[in-house]
């Protein structure tokens, strides 16, 4: 089987790396304002639960895709065969 063109195989990185470039900006403009204006006018304790819940909501996902990446780091070889030996 042929490897596609050398320049396909570029095509969809730059366009990854591209739109990773705009995602920043597009990030930044979903803040509520609501929600900052409520940040704006609450107390100590208020803030300290918002971080509390921030950390909560981002933590198990973050463990979850980290623990599947790394057993599929740890099975990358295990359905090649090995041909060196022939």
């Amino acid at each position: 089987m042929t490897s596609p063109h050398p320049s396909k195989q570029f095509e969809l990185p730059a366009l990854l790396a591209f739109a990773t470039l705009l995602l920043p900006s597009l990030a930044s403009a979903q803040g509520c304002s609501l929600c900052v204006t409520q940040a704006a006018q609450a107390g100590s304790r208020f803030i300290q639960a918002l971080r509390s819940g921030i950390l909560v909501l981002i933590f198990p996902p973050m463990a979850v895709c980290i623990a599947i990446t790394y057993a599929a780091w740890r099975k990358r070889n295990s359905f090649v065969s090995d041909n060196r030996l022939c």
